[in-house]
């Protein structure tokens, strides 16, 4: 009986260790433009991460960020204006920035728990 105590105990601790975890946030790129894209995901301070080339109707693979604001640049082929907005990321969250298909182009961040 008391291994039995010891045991649970320490599953429940470990579940609770488990639990606490943050997963760091994530971005992605989805094109939904009729022309290929480079995008900038600048941080207040830090390095930039250029996402170059998302195809159009696709969607890049889901990168690893520090938590903090972003600012973002978006230039799509054969546009003259580049698209701009900023988001802010926090653990436990994947950020698709999308690239509507717009003239000029612009962009809306949607978020989702991971």
């Amino acid at each position: 009986m008391k291994q039995f105590a010891i045991v649970t105990i320490y599953l429940i601790t470990l579940i609770g260790l488990i639990g606490c975890s943050d997963d760091p946030p994530s971005v992605r790129i989805v094109n939904q433009n009729a022309n290929k894209a480079n995008v900038q995901v600048k941080p207040l301070s830090g390095t930039t991460i250029n996402i170059n080339d998302v195809q159009p109707a696709t969607a890049s693979p889901f990168q690893d960020i520090p938590e903090g604001t972003y600012e973002l640049t978006a230039g799509v082929q054969n546009e003259s204006v580049s698209a701009m907005g900023a988001f802010n990321a926090t653990n436990n969250n994947n950020y698709s920035v999308v690239i509507l298909p717009t003239s000029p182009p612009t962009l809306r961040v949607d978020t989702q728990g991971k």
